[in-house]
């Protein structure tokens, strides 16, 4: 049986959101992947076992990344506006500082085989937004809502501003505001 290389998965994963986001799902075949990561198709299957089950799994490794990204950031002494303030702002840098994996994750999760997988992982972003209700810090909406109304400004800014641009930080002060006083009590 031969052995992972980390090197050689990673070159994979790296091959597998070029070639979705240039070609889609139809046209990131086994043997293209391959050929741009430089491995046979062979060694793809070592990593894993159906083209089905690879995007799968990168999807799931990619979104858990950006969960526990904005996870990291905060604190349990927050309160509601720096909780606002870090997860509007740690999601643009996320978005920013990573372009091609959020725009495979957000591609991915608009594949219904791929995005019901995500439920779980959403699930464990939305335990948070339960405890900061129960705490009285946030108002008692749905957490898809409470999700909607944060994150969606947010995906829209960094797509017309890049990082460092005078005007998304200003928009993101201004989201801060607004979502602040939508959903905090």
């Amino acid at each position: 049986m031969r052995r992972k290389d980390l090197e050689k998965e990673q070159r994979v994963k790296q091959a597998v959101i070029k070639l979705i986001l240039e070609e889609g799902f139809e046209g990131a075949s086994i043997s293209k992947i391959a050929r741009a990561a430089g491995v046979s198709p062979a060694t793809v299957y070592i990593y894993y076992d159906s083209k089905e089950q690879m995007l799968s799994s990168i999807y799931r490794e990619y979104a858990n990344s950006t969960y526990e990204y904005l996870t990291e950031q905060l604190r349990a002494d927050m309160d509601g506006r720096q909780l606002v303030s870090s997860l509007v702002r740690g999601y643009y840098r996320y978005i920013t500082d990573n372009l091609e994996i959020y725009r495979f994750v957000e591609q991915c999760s608009h594949c219904p085989t791929l995005s019901a997988q995500e439920h779980n992982d959403v699930c464990r972003g939305f335990d948070f937004f339960d405890c900061m209700k129960e705490r009285g810090v946030l108002r008692r909406y749905s957490n898809e809502s409470l999700a909607a109304i944060m994150f969606s400004p947010v995906k829209a800014i960094s797509s017309q501003f890049p990082a460092g641009d005078g005007k998304a930080e200003a928009l993101l002060d201004e989201l801060v505001q607004i979502v602040s006083e939508a959903i905090l009590l």
